[in-house]
Formats: structure tokens, sequence, C-alpha cells
């Protein structure tokens, strides 16, 4: 196809050139036609082989993944459990690392439409951070509080795995097995990492330990109710019955293969975690501090923060943006103590926000109810005014709940889970609410905002349901730019009429500072040697977040090294591009315009979500 568009445009140039001398001035006029129509064509030819070779690329990726391809609504695989051992992400990185050698080969990347290079940027920069971030493997812990396989696996089947018929009931079984595989695979990886002096700290282990044996109490395992899983495939089965789809008969045979899966595999796999954590937990360090104490551990965290951020910011860097946005934050919340006028100074401030009971609900589950329906309330405000402030809205259904049972923690963030592409599975706003204590009233407004719309939710629907990039751009993560976002979206409500009541708009001042903190606190653990305690009396310093949620938050970054200071970071970039726009368009600047230039293109790091901005401000210009 390329060639003979290439091969028309030189007839068409060969026969100009035979027509009589006379308006020699229209000929050229002409012919600079034909050479920009060329130019146009040979970029829309590239970029629909590029475009073509993307799917089947991604489509390959993907048959890696079952876990995956769940995630977007597919079937394939449907009864697999992703291979977790080291060798397999060894063979798919020396599989991405070929499709980039083909990549930079077959495509000339000057003859593609500039949608297409930031495709072909992407798909090169993701390949350049799983080489990097796999330098250090054996450095992310395998099993802690925030991320470990032993309650994903579970809430994937219990949340994801949809079960229609009998066959996808049978791939439900095989995946309590594959995953007992996993979890052995795990633990291989876990033993080999503390023989090289790798361990996670000593409450992850604790939480770790708590959370397996919760999931192994209760039917089959014993008489105390049923388990969580068991319970989840008896909700499955009497869906099925009630569709019409199984016969009781074949609903009583499923079942007892669930009860002999979670017995004969699920319940083995799993004591053997706990035994190995139980037996090495003495071995872990009594005071908790960051990966500075590792061998190779400055570098491993420089790549972490390298991996959120998208930059090439030091620990120290960051450290300082932290230091300034937090006296910034203060002086606005001394401001609005100031308005409601206190009495009494801002620690005194922050003592009545974290004690007074007008600040809480129940806590218990009524109260937790209250929490969640007053969520939906502010989130049905701000979604009649999204119209306002975007022209590309989401299609994606919103659903606001309580963490199950055998995952919650008390004070932990709440959190955000995408829906399928597809629309048949809504995004999910999670709340841990077991402490209500923890969860004031006049934070939760900022909350939803930054997990629901204009969120979380928001930009990762919105990116999922694109049709004008390649698939793989739709699902792409980059930490700075969804939390940076999600950040971005807190003040933005506020532009939109939100936080009415001061407290409230104290609340999100709270959640800005809460992640300025961060930068300090992160690079104060990880980097300058700050232990638990440190990180948690400077969070207490200048916040009112109460106790029991600082720790979770600081014990969260010990587990996680950078992962805190991609959210800052994204947004004070977001919102530099923003002013820097208005400042080069001046009254030709358009809010919808620019967020859906921001949202418009999915998660992208930060140096090319500079390069979309400033190529659709040059645009404006000449409109």
């Amino acid at each position: 196809m390329r060639y003979s568009i290439v091969a028309l445009a030189v007839l068409g140039l060969l026969t100009a050139c035979g027509q009589p001398q006379q308006n020699n001035s229209g000929q050229n006029s002409q012919t600079a036609a034909e050479q920009s129509k060329q130019t146009e064509q040979s970029a829309q030819s590239e970029t629909e082989r590029l475009n073509q070779w993307f799917e089947e690329k991604y489509e390959e990726q993907l048959q890696q993944s079952p876990i995956q391809m769940t995630f977007l609504g597919r079937k394939d695989r449907y009864g697999d459990i992703d291979d977790m051992t080291v060798a397999a992400e060894k063979k798919q990185l020396e599989w991405l690392e070929g499709t980039v050698e083909e990549l930079k080969a077959n495509f000339d990347y000057d003859k593609l439409n500039l949608e297409a290079q930031t495709s072909y940027d992407v798909w090169v920069y993701q390949y350049e951070q799983a080489k990097r971030n796999a330098e250090f493997r054996g450095m992310d812990y395998v099993f802690d509080q925030m991320r470990g396989a032993h309650t994903f696996l579970p809430q994937f089947l219990i949340n994801f795995h949809r079960v229609d018929d009998s066959e996808d009931m049978e791939a439900y079984i095989s995946r309590i097995k594959g995953g007992a595989t996993a979890i052995e695979q795990l633990l291989q990886r876990a033993k080999k990492q503390v023989e090289n002096g790798v361990r996670a700290p000593r409450f992850a282990y604790e939480q770790v330990i708590k959370e397996a044996k919760g999931l192994t109490s209760g039917a089959p395992f014993d008489e105390e109710g049923d388990s969580s899983l068991l319970e989840d495939a008896k909700n499955k089965l009497s869906a099925l019955q009630e569709n019409d789809a199984i016969s009781a008969e074949q609903a009583d045979k499923y079942e007892k293969e669930v009860r002999k899966a979670l017995l004969e595999r699920f319940r083995p796999s799993y004591e053997a975690l706990i035994s190995f954590l139980e037996s090495d937990i003495e071995n872990t360090d009594e005071v908790a501090t960051g990966v500075h104490r590792l061998e190779n551990g400055e570098a491993y965290y420089n790549a972490r923060l390298a991996n959120y951020t998208t930059t090439d910011l030091t620990a120290d860097e960051i450290h300082e943006i932290g230091l300034s946005e937090v006296e910034r934050l203060t002086n606005e919340m001394i401001a609005i103590k100031e308005k409601v006028e206190f009495d009494g100074d801002l620690q005194d401030f922050f003592d009545y926000i974290r004690t007074d009971e007008r600040f809480f609900y129940p806590n218990n589950d009524e109260g937790a109810e209250m929490y969640l329906e007053d969520s939906r309330e502010y989130l049905a405000y701000i979604n009649e005014k999204l119209p306002e402030y975007f022209g590309i809205l989401p299609k994606a259904d919103l659903v606001v709940k309580r963490v199950e049972p055998f995952r919650e923690q008390d004070g932990a963030a709440q959190h955000y889970y995408p829906g399928s592409p597809d629309g048949e599975r809504p995004g999910i706003y999670y709340a841990h609410l077991s402490d209500m204590s923890s969860m004031p009233k006049n934070e939760m407004e900022a909350i939803a905002y930054h997990e629901g719309n204009p969120g979380h939710h928001m930009q990762i629907s919105i990116a999922q349901e694109l049709e004008s990039v390649p698939e793989f751009r739709t699902q792409a993560g980059f930490t700075v730019y969804s939390e940076g976002w999600g950040l971005y979206s807190e003040q933005l409500a506020k532009e939109m009429g939100a936080y009415e009541d001061p407290y409230s708009d104290f609340g999100r001042l709270t959640t800005e500072i809460w992640r300025a903190v961060r930068l300090v606190v992160d690079t104060g653990m990880h980097a300058k040697g700050w232990t638990e305690e440190e990180a948690v009396k400077y969070f207490q310093d200048h916040t009112p977040i109460a106790e029991g949620a600082v720790r979770s938050e600081v014990r969260r970054y010990l587990v996680m090294p950078g992962q805190a200071t991609a959210y800052k970071i994204g947004m004070i970039r977001i919102l530099e591009l923003r002013e820097e726009a208005k400042e080069a368009l001046g009254d030709k600047f358009d809010i919808r315009g620019f967020h859906d230039t921001i949202l418009g293109g999915g998660a992208l790091p930060l140096h090319i979500l500079e390069r979309r901005v400033d190529q659709w401000v040059e645009k404006q210009k000449s409109a």
C-alpha cells in the first residue's frame, strides 16, 4: 500500500511537468499540494502499518497473562493463572526486547503521525522501564501487607472471575488450584530473597500471617462458617441455578470440587507460606527503616524513583520539593483555621479535627454504610458538573463499596479497581472501614473525587474507552500520571464548586499536604535513614491525620519505596502544564480542551505528556 501511493504521487508529478509552461505559478502550487498530500498519505500508511503491528504484539503480550485478559473482560485461558516464576519474567522481558528491536528496524519514525510517534515512544519507554526494574527484581518484597498475591488471588476470583455458565465454574475451580501453584512459586522467590538478606519489615510479616490464616479459616478448613472463597463459590453456583444454567445435581458436584481444591491445593500452599513467615520473622528488624539498609539499596531506591515519577529527580531534590510544599500548604491550613475562628494554634486545631465527634461516623457497620452513602452523594454532585470541564466523558459506571473482610485493614488507604473496557464490569471505589475513627468525614469528599470522578475512575475509564490509539495504550499505566491526575482532581473539584463546608476544604488541604509529607517521609526513610517512628512523628506534626491512618501510610511507604512520591510530582507538573498553556494561549485557552488533551491519549510518562500538551497548544494557536 505504501509503495502504490508513492508511485501514484510520482506519476502525478511527472504529468504536471509535461504541461505547457504558461501558468507556471499555478503548476508549482499544484506540485507543492501534491507533495503535501504525498507526505500525509505516507504518514497515514506508515501509521496504519504500525498500529496493526501494535495490535499483533499486544495480543501476544496479553496471551502471556490470563489475569490481565480477565481484567479486560475476556475469557481466554480462563482457567489459568499467570506464571509467577523468575524464569517467566525473564522470558517476557526477552520477548519485549525483541519487539523493540523489530519496531526500530521496520518502521520509519519520521513518517508516522504525531499520535503514532507517541505510541512508538511509549512502547520503547515501557521496555526501558521493565529492563531497569529487572535489575532489582530480587529486591521487591514478594509478600507484604500492600501487594501480596496471597490476598490478591482470592480477591481476583471473587470480584473479577465472572461465572456465567458451567465452563466458567470449571475454570474457577482450576484457578483455585492455579492460585495455589502461584503462591508456591512466589514462596520460593521469597525464600531466595531472605538468603540474600532481603526481608520485608516485621509488621508486614505479621499482617501477611494474619491474612493468610484468615483465608484458611471457615469451611471447608474448619467449622466456623464458610471461608471467603467457599462462600463466593456457593453464591456463584446459586446464581447459575437461578438462571437455569446448571442443575441442583451439578451445583452439588461443583461445590464438592471447590471444597476438594481448597483442602488439597489451597490450604497446603497457604500453610507453607504461614510456616515460612513464622519461622523467619525472628530475623526481621525490630526497628523498621528503608531500603538504604540493603546492599545496593541506594541504587535500587533511585531506580524506584525513576520508575514511579518518570523523571530523573534525585531523592534530595524530591525531599526539598516536599519541604517547600509542606510549608505552603501549612500556611493555607492556618488561613482556614482563622476563617472558622478557631481559638488556638494549628496543632490545637489538628487535635480538634482528630478528636471531635462531629468529624466521625459511628465506629460500627451502620457508620460504615453512612460513609459509603455520603461518598455516593458527593460523586453524584460532581458528575453533574463534569460537562462544564470535560468534552470526553466516561461511559463506564462506578460503584462504591467496602473492602472484603479478609483483606480489610484499619486505617488503610481507599483505592480504585478499574472496570472492564466493554463496560460489563463497573469500576469500583473501595473503602477500608473497619476502623471509622481513622476515616474522618472532612477528608472523605476529596478522597471520593480522587478515587471516583473526576479522578481515577474518569481517567482510567476514558483511557480504556479510547478508539484513537492502539489497545496497549488504553491499558498503559504510569503512577506519576494516574496518581498525579487523581490529586489534581481533588483541587479541580474545588474549582467545580465542591467543598462548600470550610472543614471539607480543610480536609482537601489535609489530603494534599498528606501527599507533600510523603515526599519528605519516603525519601527520609529510604535515602536518609529515618525510622518508622521518626516518619510517624513528622506526619503527625504536620497533619491532623489520625495515628492509625498515619502508621498504615508510613508502613505502606516502607514496603513500596518511591511509589508515594509520584502523586505530588505528577500533580505539580499537570498544574504547571495548565499554567504554561494558559499563558501561551490567552483567550484561546479552553479548560475542556486542556483536560481532553491530558486524558485523551491514555496514561503517559511526564516528558511525553508535556510534548502532547505542547502540540495541542500549537494547534490552538493556529486555529
